[in-house]
């Protein structure tokens, strides 16, 4: 009796403990965002970060924490310009293109895992969530591969014949988007049977830049000659809206040859954010309505070829290095490397820590991420 009197208080003990830990608050687990910035992302210009992968630390005012290297040149030799940098948690792997090849690093050793040149080239490269395809366009050419992420096998080519150029894969999974700089449409990939199943358009112009909603319903383009953006129905393939920047000169860029090379959505698909290059500026527009209206312009310290926002939407990236406080439109920091140069790059990615691990990361590209 004694024993089981004993033995029913321990259990009682063990419950109450169990209960008691349960419902105590548990210990977040602290996070690290790192902003991972591809260079030369401007060209070949090494003047604006040199060659490798520069890692910032977000909450740190996006202090320089170190650079993981990718190519050695010879003396005097020119360096590849970065095309495309995209990363996966789950396999902890970041990719990235040049016109010539692509490599894969793994991100806890930061050593490279594989490379791989391809008939024609790279350009800007898109990855499945799951982390296990590529879609790797050809250099301007007629052609994408779709590439085994985990060991650089070229598994099918996809010949749309558009001057293969950008590519996005969509959160879900089930779609690739090829975007070619010589074709007014919008092919659409089914990721699963690596098909093209349709086509968006015909836009006003080629397209350049462009980016999705996150239920994908809405495709948002920079073509050729339009200083704005264009906007198609993914559903139906038809163009809807076309938006201008109005009030300020059209005049000619850099680089790109088109007057807006770069555009995105805020996270929560509030906003638009466009690039005019010529002018400096960074155009904003209200998308709660449709077609969207103009809402602010926040001045830059170059020209502007691209645009992409932190996952948690507190942060604007244009490539020209400055940091955006998405809320306030104010410019909160500007990247530095180690050497104290500005960091500029149209290649950038976010890529979120936790006990040591990768746990979650971001896209180059402006994406919406509203699911519902």
């Amino acid at each position: 009796m004694r024993f089981r009197k004993s033995l029913l208080f321990v259990l009682c003990l063990a419950a109450v403990s169990v209960w008691l830990f349960r419902s105590q608050p548990q210990q977040a687990v602290a996070e690290q965002h790192l902003l991972y910035v591809a260079s030369p992302g401007i060209r070949n210009y090494v003047e604006f970060g040199g060659v490798g992968i520069l890692v910032f630390d977000m909450a740190q005012g996006h202090k320089f924490v170190k650079r993981i290297p990718t190519w050695d040149y010879p003396a005097g030799a020119p360096a590849e310009n970065v095309k495309g940098v995209v990363a996966n948690a789950r396999t902890g792997k970041i990719y990235v293109s040049t016109p010539k090849r692509i490599a894969c690093f793994d991100l806890l050793t930061e050593k490279k895992v594989w490379e791989k040149e391809l008939p024609g080239g790279c350009d800007r490269m898109a990855l499945t969530p799951d982390g296990k395809a590529l879609y790797v366009p050809s250099f301007e050419g007629p052609h994408w591969h779709i590439v085994d992420a985990l060991t650089g096998e070229v598994l099918k080519r996809l010949d749309p014949n558009s001057g293969a150029h950008n590519t996005i894969c969509s959160l879900d999974g089930r779609f690739a988007y090829l975007a070619g700089l010589k074709s007014p449409l919008l092919p659409v990939v089914d990721t699963k049977t690596r098909e093209i199943v349709r086509k968006v358009g015909p836009f006003s112009n080629v397209i350049r830049p462009f980016t999705i909603n996150g239920r994908q319903t809405l495709v948002y383009v920079n073509v050729n000659d339009l200083l704005g953006f264009e906007i198609g129905d993914l559903k139906t393939g038809k163009m809807l809206h076309r938006v201008e920047v109005t009030g300020v000169p059209k005049g000619p860029p850099k680089r790109h040859g088109c007057p807006s090379h770069g555009v995105g959505l805020t996270p929560d698909e509030s906003e638009v954010w466009v690039c005019d290059a010529f002018n400096q500026t960074m155009h904003i527009f209200d998308n709660t309505h449709m077609p969207p209206t103009p809402k602010t312009s926040i001045k830059l310290r170059e020209q502007p070829g691209w645009i992409t926002f932190s996952l948690d939407g507190k942060y604007a990236y244009p490539s020209t290095g400055e940091i955006i406080d998405v809320k306030s439109k104010q410019i909160v920091a500007t990247l530095a490397d180690e050497t104290g140069r500005a960091v500029h790059s149209e290649k950038v990615v976010e890529i979120v820590w936790a006990n040591g691990k990768p746990v979650r990361a971001g896209d180059q590209f402006g994406l919406g991420r509203k699911l519902r």
